[in-house]
């Protein structure tokens, strides 16, 4: 394994760039961190590239780094860094492989990483299929996303435009939207294949997305709160489908 001791390396340089969505963009590369996220991805099939760590790790990798808290300082995005940072290849889906799976979630417009990774647990444990990302979402990649996801991160997601959306045509499309027709989503018997969407923590489903045939739905609830988060608002509906 090689030692680095210089937070000047050029291989420290490019690794720390990975925190800017631009350079995990051009690289198709991005940044794990921490043992369990690492063997998490690595256990998923995503192929590591190079670790960064200050002491020995079974991950199999050709480039292994031993380094400093300097050094992981420097890399990672975190106040406390880990011991292990690690460098994995992006992984690519087709849009017309997606176009086949029978239960898919869909996200507009959402901004915020901890709930991104939050939401891709959620869609694991009860059985959604692949993600879609629409408008302008939060980057998959953005380090606190890969944290956030805990492990479950091998779902096919994907960005797409609206155009795209002429693509799902035989899916039925459930929003969240809080109309006079909106059904609860108790009282829905969803039918395969569908998309379920939903929009963003401050504005939900925009108008434009709005315009597709869809089925408005509801999770109702006291009037005490005005809303709910939106990673509880997507478990609580996942959780209604899955049973």
């Amino acid at each position: 394994m090689e030692k680095i001791t210089s937070t000047a390396n050029d291989t420290v340089k490019k690794a720390a760039a990975l925190s800017q969505k631009k350079y995990r963009d051009e690289t198709n590369l991005f940044l794990a961190e921490g043992e369990k996220a690492i063997e998490g991805l690595f256990n998923t099939g995503f192929e590591p590239v190079e670790i960064f760590t200050k002491k020995d790790t079974n991950i199999k990798c050709d480039k292994k780094y031993l380094v400093n808290d300097a050094i992981l300082s420097k890399i990672s995005t975190t106040k406390t860094p880990c011991e292990i940072i690690g460098i994995f290849k992006q992984k690519k889906y087709n849009l017309f492989d997606i176009i086949k799976k029978k239960k898919i979630l869909l996200l507009e417009n959402i901004k915020d990483a901890g709930n991104l990774g939050t939401i891709l647990r959620a869609c694991k444990a009860f059985d959604i299929e692949a993600v879609l990302l629409l408008g302008d979402t939060i980057d998959l990649y953005n380090p606190k996303v890969v944290r956030a996801s805990v492990g479950c991160f091998d779902l096919p997601v994907i960005n797409i435009n609206y155009e795209n959306l002429k693509n799902f045509e035989n899916h039925t499309i459930y929003s969240t939207a809080l109309y006079e027709d909106s059904i609860s989503i108790k009282k829905i018997k969803f039918k395969e294949p569908f998309i379920i969407a939903f929009g963003s923590e401050a504005n939900g489903l925009t108008e434009e997305f709005l315009k597709n045939k869809t089925v408005n739905i509801k999770i109702e609830t006291n009037t005490e709160v005005e809303s709910l988060n939106l990673a509880s608002a997507v478990s609580i509906c996942l959780y209604e489908i899955y049973n």
